[in-house]
């Protein structure tokens, strides 16, 4: 007859042997996708949208993950997340703001708005502020030429914005 402290001992051990080495649950979410679609090396986007899902921006040991367990060079797995603008290798802000920089955008003054904002938050495009509160980014055309200049602030489409507009919000960001 088993003892409780030998089933409650069985029981742990059934745990960690299910659980990722790491610890981190996330990991689980990347094997049962990379599970789903049989390792094979043409899911690496969907695997990435995942991962970057889960973990909110693409680290150095989940892309080194991705690659082991789709069996593709690091390198390939580096270049697919560079290269598509929606993964992120670094951790984003609290805030993120997007300026247009399409062709109607650009002509408007889009430039000067992005000028104003890099002064402001002292970063440059695709940065956080070292207090994490914003990202500021860059986008070729957000489709709303006809409110040119267009910027979106955490997800929301804000026409006809001027350098000082954008700053009022971003000042309302900073004082949260």
């Amino acid at each position: 007859m088993q003892s409780a402290t030998d089933r409650s001992k069985a029981q742990e051990a059934a745990k960690t042997k299910s659980a990722h080495p790491s610890g981190d649950r996330r990991f689980k979410t990347l094997d049962m996708t990379m599970k789903r679609f049989q390792y094979k090396p043409d899911a690496l986007i969907e695997v990435l949208h995942k991962a970057q899902e889960a973990f909110g921006y693409l680290e150095e040991d989940v892309l080194m993950y991705i690659a082991r367990g789709l069996k593709l060079p690091l390198s390939r797995v580096y270049g697919t997340a560079t290269f598509y603008h929606l993964f992120s290798l670094k951790p984003a802000g609290a805030h993120t703001c997007v300026v247009c920089l399409g062709t109607a955008c650009y002509v408007k003054g889009s430039d000067k708005i992005l000028a104003e904002l890099e002064k402001e938050l002292g970063i440059k495009v695709g940065e956080t502020t070292p207090d994490g509160k914003v990202s500021l980014m860059a986008a070729r055309c957000i489709g709303a030429c006809g409110i040119a200049p267009a910027v979106v602030f955490d997800g929301t489409v804000a026409g006809k914005q001027e350098p000082v507009m954008a700053l009022e919000h971003i000042k309302a960001w900073e004082a949260e």
